[in-house]
């Protein structure tokens, strides 16, 4: 799952919320209100989905931030590509 948690066995939901994350991570301006609609048919609420936005949305900027700035990664990150 640490790779890629298409993979892994997951619940529906599970799945769908994590689909949801990759989707606002890699093309947040093609969001919809049906994906919010999918989340809640699949179970989530409101909150759980608003926390999952703030939570996702958060990484994805700190994320942004130390690449800018070359953070040193983590030991198991692969390294920054040459410029």
């Amino acid at each position: 799952m640490k790779t890629d948690y298409r993979e892994a066995t997951l619940d529906e939901a599970t799945r769908a919320l994590l689909d949801y994350a990759v989707k606002l991570t890699n093309t947040p301006s093609a969001m919809t209100k049906q994906d919010i609609i999918h989340l809640r048919n699949l179970g989530w609420s409101d909150t759980a989905i608003h926390d999952a936005v703030q939570v996702i949305s958060y990484f994805n900027y700190i994320n942004r931030i130390a690449d800018a700035l070359h953070v040193d990664l983590e030991p198991e990150m692969p390294p920054y590509p040459e410029a």
